[in-house]
């Protein structure tokens, strides 16, 4: 489905979802947000690496309209069970309640709690639905949903940010502050700056983002997303908040031995990570098996941007294999429904390179494939994984991904 059939669909419903919920949203905007695929480093955000990836089109689309008092009132119909979520702005429950933990309002009451704790001045509320069909792991509905909500909100209350930064630094806040997840920056970097048919490269020293073209005479291919229907818990329940604690167990470890250091990424050179895995593998293998994934993919980074600049998807892809088998092995944040469908994927002709995607544990594994092989793939899928992962043979769904814009506003509902 093109992104002006998913535009014309999404479209349909929110006016459907408007007639039913008596929202006062017409004449209102549409903001769409994407979702996102990272080629390049996937755990690397926290860990302080340089990040490459491009936004996808699966989307949250919220219709919105300024309201005439400071409350705010939505809908959102991949949650139908919890209703309409309705609150005074200034006035939401306070960071990590046991009340909203499993409710999706939280992400617009961290929004309002993020925007006032950084002292904007919201006085308008808004009425909205949401609409989106992003996968529940491994291509950042949250992420998407956070932006979403942040955008919007300065936008009915005529709020400018010119850092964009501090939309990012916000957003992450949310899930970090408010909803207790230990999320970094990846998926809003990815999100926000995505550029229609562009990779996104992002540099943490010089906080500056470069737009990359894929390199002329490129075979054909496709972002292929492979969700595995299993549900995963939150990164503040899952194995990237023990992940992320052991990156930082390590380089607490290192600082008390001498060595200057910051993150993990800063272990860029072969001589300096062999002094540390001489010194410390035998007394914290687990941890410096996390290091290991994490300097080897620091050298695959480049190459990997070169070989997109030059037009060399198949390298692109042998790359993003082994990246994944690095998660797999060394960064152990993978799961099994994930690696089913690796296995399976892998196997196909055409197939160029596959690996598990976002948090780990559950939701989604990703591949890049030769277009004329996309077929096969869905078929290889439909047979082996139903064969393999009976309990979610009516859950799992395979996407067919292109690259765009990160966010878009419409202007008319």
């Amino acid at each position: 489905m093109s992104q002006t059939q998913q535009d014309q669909q999404a479209r349909q419903k929110i006016q459907q979802l408007v007639r039913e919920t008596h929202l006062e949203v017409a004449g209102g905007k549409i903001r769409r947000t994407s979702s996102r695929f990272c080629f390049s480093v996937e755990h690397g955000d926290y860990n302080g690496t340089e990040l490459f990836g491009v936004g996808t089109d699966r989307f949250i689309w919220m219709a919105y309209k300024a309201g005439s008092s400071d409350r705010v009132r939505l809908y959102s119909d991949n949650f139908p069970d919890d209703g309409i979520i309705e609150f005074q702005i200034g006035h939401v429950p306070p960071p990590q309640s046991e009340t909203i933990a499993n409710s999706w309002a939280r992400f617009p009451y961290g929004v309002d709690y993020i925007l006032n704790k950084n002292g904007y001045k919201l006085s308008r509320g808004f009425d909205a639905v949401i609409y989106g069909n992003i996968p529940g792991g491994g291509m950042s509905r949250s992420a998407s949903l956070t932006l979403n909500l942040i955008l919007s909100l300065l936008d009915v209350n005529d709020i400018p940010v010119e850092d964009d930064f501090q939309i990012i630094d916000m957003a992450q806040a949310v899930e970090n502050e408010y909803i207790g997840s230990p999320c970094g920056q990846l998926d809003q970097i990815m999100i926000y700056f995505a550029r229609a048919n562009m990779g996104t490269h992002y540099n943490p020293e010089s906080r500056k983002i470069h737009y990359v073209p894929l390199g002329q005479g490129a075979a054909d291919f496709r972002i292929v997303v492979m969700d595995t229907g299993t549900v995963r818990p939150g990164l503040e329940k899952s194995t990237y908040k023990i992940r992320r604690a052991q990156c930082e167990d390590l380089v607490d470890n290192l600082k008390k031995a001498g060595h200057t250091i910051k993150c993990l990424a800063d272990v860029n050179e072969k001589t300096f990570y062999d002094t540390i895995m001489n010194q410390f593998s035998d007394k914290h293998p687990d941890l410096c098996a996390r290091l290991n994934y994490i300097f080897h993919a620091q050298q695959r980074f480049y190459r990997m941007m070169d070989a997109w600049k030059a037009g060399d998807i198949e390298t692109v892809g042998s790359l993003f294999r082994q990246d994944g088998i690095g998660l797999r092995d060394d960064y152990q944040i993978s799961g099994p429904e994930l690696e089913t469908m690796c296995d399976i994927v892998r196997t196909v002709p055409g197939v160029l390179g596959e690996r598990m995607l976002g948090g780990g544990d559950k939701g989604a594994a990703g591949a890049l494939v030769r277009a004329d092989s996309v077929d096969t793939l869905r078929k290889a899928v439909d047979t082996a994984y139903f064969r393999s992962r009976p309990d979610f043979a009516d859950k799992y769904a395979v996407h067919v991904c292109k690259v765009v814009d990160g966010v878009k506003v419409f202007d008319e509902i």
